[in-house]
């Protein structure tokens, strides 16, 4: 049984990595997984004493850490004041200690309970993973402290230890205000449903509520479930689930997705979804499972920080070796090795790279774009070349009539009147678009026979009909009217292209992406479709097999980093083969959004290159800590080394530049490309 908790207090992700190694050590527990940057604890257990156990073992190794039921909310101000209070108290003391001319047991208990006010936690966490063989940064500052303590460094010790105090409830601050943005952002979560029973209105959960089922959204509700509107009108708030700032009206015959809040109307919805299957579940479901699968950069990261300290203790040891032989000074000698330690914090690198990672997965989420993990993300700012499926992707698959060629002396109009009267008993997509069309009362007609795959058989008026088609060598999309088997018209249908299509290709060239038309419509209808849209290169008739061994031939050169849009069952095979396949979230079906590592939630194909420019932007903020972190501490260790810097501006060093790449990290929280700023100023 799996079971997901928060856990709240840990100090550090290399913390979090710790006490997630010794949980998995638990009897009857296993993959247990610490979600630093979200504060959840998840793993699978058939034990019914496992979460005690994780509790008790947890106060042990971090008692600041607190589990709890993921639906309560942890008092992080309560948490926030008593580390102040021991944060004054601890410099109060210092100061009484330093300043005041005490005798040698005052100065030696005001020292003490000073340096154990301001880093107890630090010097307890310390020694209990020393006992488990573990080696992190808490040892590295109490190393620093006791080291400066033992060589007349009194002061330079309680700054340290006090400096890194006050760093890590910054650092606390700003990662609990990043989980409250990050949890905004997804905050898709519809807690119920009225349903609408033979006994009135009764408010249940919405996973209780049947296909089918009428349900009522009243004003400022969220729609629980995906369904039709079947009375009312309501302007939509969809921001949550397509980043559209605009409202979107709806009334009858309107589908609607679960997650929308309406804003001005009352809405009577027929589900057409289970909970499970409804967009605001799939929604929780990628978001949730999205830091799973962690990109090369994130990962190696991960590994370095592992065995990252117990480096830095045996280069503080030649550091002090060498500064020793060269100055014959043993406290001089320490002093630096001391300094070696604080610098080399790896807090910086920890916490910046999964944070950046999850802030840009998180800002696309905001704008419709579920990217089931970092790894994922990593790999839009590669793609170079995108293959486009046709129907449903670059068009809407809605067909329209467009033009109607009669063969005998009826009108346009009447030859729609005719092919409707048989096509009103038909479920296929292009009666119904025929139907449509028509605008007088359909009369009910005779001996109807549907041959599937053919067309629609029936007598009207003493003449027997025919409506589909026949002839196997006509252009585009036909519908073939039949008068006692005598041909009287022709109706010709298009499928609509979306209108962000042709920004969607336009997009992706100024970021020098090639653009590719997989169709497995005709020649002519998918060179229109190309044309219209701007895709120079369309390979059309194609079977889905066909639009595998493309991919797989282009996939032959190295430099190509492929990506793949579509939306049916049959496009699942192209979209796990390319580098990242990219479905349909509305349209789409449940195959094609297994097999897809990204899923546009409103269908719309433009945001294939907004995907592609938050990818970029979060790798550049990635490597800007990444930079950044390494130039301060080479720089800070080499001074200190030489004995140019001390200990306070080590820890400055240390302490800034982690919440510098945390500011930083968050840039990609709120990024949106420059064309969509413009969008939004003007629709303003």
């Amino acid at each position: 049984m799996k079971k997901t908790v928060k856990i709240e207090g840990l100090d550090c992700p290399n913390c979090a990595r710790t006490l997630e190694a010794e949980i998995n050590k638990i009897e009857g527990v296993k993959n247990a997984e610490i979600n630093f940057v979200k504060g959840k604890l998840s793993f699978e257990s058939e034990d019914i004493n496992a979460l005690q156990k994780i509790v008790e073992l947890s106060k042990k190794i971090e008692p600041n850490a607190k589990i709890i039921d993921s639906k309560k909310k942890i008092n992080n101000k309560k948490i926030l004041t008593l580390d102040l209070v021991t944060l004054g108290v601890g410099i109060a003391l210092g100061l009484l200690a330093l300043l005041l001319p005490l005798p040698v047991w005052a100065f030696w208990l005001m020292y003490v309970l000073s340096a154990l006010s301001l880093g107890y936690k630090t010097y307890y966490k310390a020694i209990r993973l020393l006992f488990k063989g573990v080696i992190n940064e808490n040892l590295l500052i109490t190393l620093s402290v006791v080291g400066a303590t033992a060589i007349g460094e009194y002061m330079e010790g309680l700054m340290v230890v006090c400096l890194y105090t006050i760093g890590k409830i910054l650092e606390g601050l700003a990662v609990n205000r990043s989980r409250k943005s990050i949890e905004a952002l997804t905050n898709f979560q519809v807690e119920y449903a009225n349903l609408i029973t033979s006994d009135g209105e009764k408010q249940v959960l919405p996973s209780e509520v049947e296909v089918g089922s009428l349900i009522l959204v009243k004003s400022g509700e969220k729609v629980p479930l995906d369904g039709v509107v079947v009375e009312g009108k309501s302007a939509l708030n969809m921001q949550s689930l397509t980043g559209e700032s605009v409202p979107v009206h709806v009334e009858k015959g309107c589908e609607v997705l679960s997650g929308a809040i309406s804003l001005d109307g009352v809405l009577k919805i027929q589900t057409t979804k289970k909970y499970e299957e409804s967009t605001v579940s799939k929604i929780m479901n990628l978001i949730e499972n999205a830091s799973e699968k962690k990109s090369k950069t994130e990962t190696l990261i991960s590994k370095i920080t592992r065995y990252y300290t117990l480096g830095v203790i045996l280069l503080a040891l030649i550091v002090w070796g060498i500064v020793w032989a060269v100055t014959s000074d043993f406290n001089v000698a320490i002093y630096r090795g001391l300094i070696f330690l604080v610098v080399s914090c790896p807090c910086a690198f920890a916490i910046s790279v999964p944070l950046s990672y999850f802030s840009g997965l998180g800002n696309a989420s905001k704008k419709g774009i579920l990217i089931k993990g970092s790894n994922y993300l990593d790999a839009c700012a590669k793609l170079n070349l995108v293959a486009f499926d046709k129907t449903g992707t670059l068009t809407t698959g809605n067909f329209k009539v467009v033009d109607v060629k009669t063969f005998e002396d009826i009108s346009k109009d009447e030859a729609i009147y005719l092919a409707s009267l048989g096509e009103q008993y038909s479920l296929h997509p292009l009666a119904k678009s025929i139907v449509l069309e028509n605008t007088k009362p359909l009369e009910k007609v005779k001996n109807v026979k549907e041959e599937a795959g053919v067309g629609v058989f029936y007598t009207y008026k003493k003449h027997n009909y025919f409506v589909g088609r026949r002839a196997k060598n006509t252009k585009g999309t036909t519908v073939e009217l039949y008068k006692d088997d005598k041909l009287i018209a022709e109706i010709y249908l298009a499928d609509t292209i979306k209108s962000t299509s042709s920004e969607a290709c336009a997009e992706l060239e100024k970021l020098s992406v090639k653009t590719v038309l997989l169709s497995g419509d005709n020649f002519e209808v998918a060179n229109s479709v190309g044309k219209e849209i701007g895709i120079k290169e369309v390979k059309a008739e194609l079977l889905p097999q066909d639009k595998y061994a493309y991919l797989e031939n282009a996939k032959k050169d190295k430099k190509n980093f492929i990506g793949y849009v579509g939306d049916g069952l049959n496009d699942a095979p192209s979209l796990m083969l390319a580098d990242v396949g990219i479905s349909m979230g509305i349209n789409g079906s449940p195959a094609s959004i297994e097999a897809s590592d990204v899923v546009l939630v409103d269908d719309n194909p433009k945001k294939v290159a907004t995907a592609i420019k938050i990818s970029k932007f979060t790798r550049k903020i990635v490597w800007e800590n990444i930079i950044l972190s390494a130039l301060v501490k080479l720089t800070f260790l080499l001074l200190g080394a030489l004995g140019i810097t001390g200990m306070t501006w080590a820890v400055f060093a240390d302490v800034g530049v982690t919440l510098l790449a945390i500011i930083n990290s968050m840039r990609a929280l709120r990024y949106t490309p420059k064309e969509e700023k413009i969008k939004k100023v003007k629709s303003k």
